[in-house]
C-alpha cells in the first residue's frame, strides 16, 4: 500500500491518494481543493483512480471533486447523513468569500460496517459522528483515515452546524479502541498514532481511560 498526502487549499486540508501497489488501483480520500495538483499526483504515481471516498462533506473536503470527476467518471461514496452539508458547499464557500466548483451528487451511501476494497486492499467503514453527522473513518492495514474526528494533539470542532459534542466523544472513544500502533491520517495536520494521542492529546482524557483500564 502506498499513501500519498497532498495538503491543499486555504484550509490546509489533507487529501489522500491510497494505492494498491500491485494493481496500481487507487482511491482518493477527501479531495478537498486544487484538483490540478491532485490529478498531477495521480498521473505521476501511475495510479488508476477507482473511487472517491469521503470522510465527511465539509467544504474543505469536497472542493476538488468536480475537477476529478471531469477527468475520471468514478463513484463518489458518502454517508447520507452528510448530504445536507454536501449540497450546501456553494453556500458555505460564499460565506468565506471563496469560489466553489459544485460537485455532482454522490453515488453510493456509506454505512457503519461497510467493507470497501481497492485492488487487494480492504478498509472497514466506521461511523464516527460528532464533527459532522455522517462522518466516517476508513480503517485497515494498520492505519485509520480519521478525517476531522481526531488530529495530532486535537479533535474535531463541534461548534459548526450539525455538529454534536456528545457524539464526538463517543466517536473518539471508539477510535481509541484501535490497536495502539495504528497510524492516524487526519484531515489536517501531521500523521500520528493512537498511542501518541492517548498519551498526550488533552482532549482524550475520557477516551484514554477506556483504553487503559
Amino acid at each position: 500500500m502506498k499513501i500519498t498526502s497532498l495538503t491543499v487549499g486555504p484550509f490546509q486540508e489533507n487529501s489522500y491518494l491510497v494505492m494498491d501497489e500491485a494493481s496500481r488501483d487507487a482511491v482518493l480520500i477527501d479531495p478537498g481543493d486544487e484538483p490540478d495538483r491532485i490529478l498531477a499526483e495521480v498521473e505521476r504515481a501511475g495510479a488508476t483512480v477507482r473511487a472517491i471516498w469521503l470522510t465527511h462533506a465539509h467544504l474543505d473536503h469536497i472542493g476538488a471533486i468536480a475537477g476529478v470527476r471531469r477527468k475520471w467518471d468514478v463513484p463518489i461514496l458518502l454517508h447520507p447523513l452528510d448530504d445536507p452539508l454536501y449540497s450546501a458547499g456553494a453556500q458555505h464557500a460564499a460565506f468565506y468569500g471563496l469560489t466553489f466548483d459544485v460537485p455532482p451528487p454522490f453515488d453510493h451511501p456509506l454505512a457503519d460496517g461497510d467493507a470497501l476494497e481497492v485492488g487487494a486492499l480492504r478498509f472497514d467503514v466506521w461511523h464516527v459522528p460528532g464533527h459532522a453527522p455522517g462522518h466516517v473513518a476508513f480503517v485497515g492495514h494498520g492505519v485509520v483515515f480519521s478525517g476531522d474526528c481526531l488530529f495530532a494533539g486535537s479533535v474535531g470542532r463541534t461548534d459548526l452546524p450539525l455538529s454534536n459534542p456528545a457524539d464526538l466523544q463517543r466517536s473518539l472513544e471508539r477510535l481509541c479502541t484501535l490497536d495502539a500502533r495504528t497510524v492516524v491520517y487526519s484531515g489536517h495536520g501531521p500523521t500520528t498514532t493512537i498511542t501518541a494521542e492517548v498519551a498526550a492529546n488533552p482532549f482524550l482524557n475520557g477516551a484514554a481511560r477506556i483504553v487503559r483500564r
